[in-house]
């Protein structure tokens, strides 16, 4: 399902020249794009990708070592993908040309992981760099956050942004859909608004609503509509569709299992079960920590290697907290 440069180059080049030609000839170019299979940036979409967490030092800078490690690490436990630079990556809390290297760092240690990476800024200019970016450099897809601040961007200006971005880059996209941070939301019409192009891949929908999960589901079954929650992988699994999962910074091996347990026509569910389980103890012990904190910690401690750390705002565990944290990953591992 993977695209060829030479193949995006080619698709760049027809979107510029129907939007030289004018309207009726650009309508008739994306009316012939609507006809083809969408480009979904992977060979199956139930897959388990992790919504990795961005590698810091007590300083807070980027650590480009620890990132190759949890790569490996990812792989390891039985991981299908990342995405790099999502919420999980505190991805508004670093420059642009922080996120170059951490695209590039990831990219160039992919170990065989499908990489999805998170280009979304406030503004279009650099969001279409950074896409541009993570297409150069071989990224297999984008989870393209709207632009955020602005509360609820009307339907025709969001989907000019998107239209905009998807015309500059041939990534196939997936639109993040979680409007309790970004206070602007993917729905169902901007979908149909944009579905003339190919590479409108699917969505990450982080909302939490079964409901409105199911809707999406529902009204577009060729895309992958990833769930970025586990209380709607049921849901997921059921309909064929992937997952991209914060829980896999903590434990990464189980939400895996899940995955394995259903392309083998095991019980998934019970597996299932088991990281809900792991994920309630882990809450009841955190003592308020930090989710950002909570994860880095967690996963130093499951890979064996120096502690990392959350990015200033998020501030830091304390030693009560950390003491709290690996008593309950003891107990979860041991169960």
């Amino acid at each position: 399902m993977q695209t060829s440069r030479r193949d995006t180059l080619a698709m760049r080049g027809g979107l510029a020249a129907a939007s030289l030609m004018g309207g009726v000839a650009a309508a008739g170019l994306m009316g012939s794009a609507a006809q083809a299979a969408p480009r979904i940036g992977s060979a199956k979409k139930t897959l388990y990708w992790v919504a990795t967490v961005t590698p810091c030092g007590k300083g807070g800078n980027f650590d480009p070592g620890a990132m190759a490690a949890i790569m490996q690490w990812h792989r390891k436990c039985g991981a299908d993908g990342v995405v790099v630079l999502g919420t999980s990556g505190e991805f508004p809390s670093f420059t642009v040309k922080e996120r170059r290297m951490v695209t590039e760092t990831v990219l160039k240690h992919r170990n065989g992981l499908n990489v999805i990476v998170g280009p979304g800024t406030t503004n279009l200019a650099d969001t279409i760099e950074l896409a541009r970016h993570a297409e150069g450099n071989g990224a297999d897809g984008l989870l393209v956050i709207p632009p955020f601040y602005f509360n609820e961007p009307p339907l025709d200006g969001l989907t000019d942004y998107y239209k905009q971005l998807f015309d500059a880059c041939g990534l196939p996209m997936n639109l993040y859909h979680i409007p309790g941070t970004s206070e602007a939301s993917i729905t169902i019409e901007l979908l149909k608004a944009l579905s003339g192009y190919d590479h409108l891949a699917g969505i990450k929908d982080s909302s939490g609503s079964v409901e409105g999960y199911a809707k999406f589901v529902e009204a577009f079954p060729a895309l992958n509509m990833r769930c970025g929650t586990n209380n709607n992988l049921e849901v997921a699994l059921k309909n064929g569709m992937g997952t991209i999962l914060a829980d896999g910074n903590q434990f990464s091996a189980k939400c895996a299992a899940i995955f394995k347990a259903y392309h083998a026509g095991g019980d998934w569910q019970a597996e299932l079960a088991k990281l809900r389980a792991a994920q309630r103890t882990m809450r009841d012990a955190n003592m308020g920590a930090n989710t950002y904190a909570v994860m880095k910690y967690v996963l130093s401690l499951e890979m064996g290697g120096p502690e990392m750390y959350a990015r200033t705002p998020m501030p830091q565990l304390t030693e009560a907290q950390r003491v709290s944290i690996k008593a309950a990953l003891a107990r979860i591992n041991a169960a």
